[in-house]
């Protein structure tokens, strides 16, 4: 029902830029929130942002708290996130993610089982 497609990503080096987007259909994007989330070779998957649908509340794993920002465009239903000064740490592939939960705007986001639909995931790798 719901389909995301993602792209963005790519190689670069530590204090590179990156900035991801995810395009969203088959689902009133508008009413659900969306995060992103990143599994590096061996890892669990793990949290990296989530928005809310009115943009009013974001969250951050505090890795990259003042590096990376997500932010959405609710006529063009893209969620994107802006990452700045990559460090090799977050070499990971990243999905997006859809919320299962209309209006949902709580710190809950940034637990993985709030969401329902994922993208395929896009590679990116930082090196130093």
């Amino acid at each position: 029902q719901v389909q995301l497609v993602e792209s963005g990503g790519g190689a670069v080096q530590a204090g590179d830029s990156l900035r991801l987007s995810c395009a969203a259909s088959g689902r009133t994007f508008s009413r659900f929130p969306m995060a992103w989330f990143r599994q590096a070779a061996g890892k669990e998957r793990e949290f990296v942002a989530a928005i809310n649908y009115s943009s009013r509340n974001k969250y951050y794993r505090d890795s990259v708290k003042g590096r990376f920002t997500i932010s959405r465009d609710n006529v063009n239903n893209t969620v994107y996130l802006q990452m700045n000064d990559l460090k090799p740490e977050d070499t990971a592939v990243y999905y997006c993610a859809c919320g299962k939960t209309p209006w949902q705007s709580t710190i809950t986001l940034q637990n993985r089982n709030e969401y329902n639909y994922w993208g395929q995931g896009t590679q990116v790798t930082v090196s130093s």
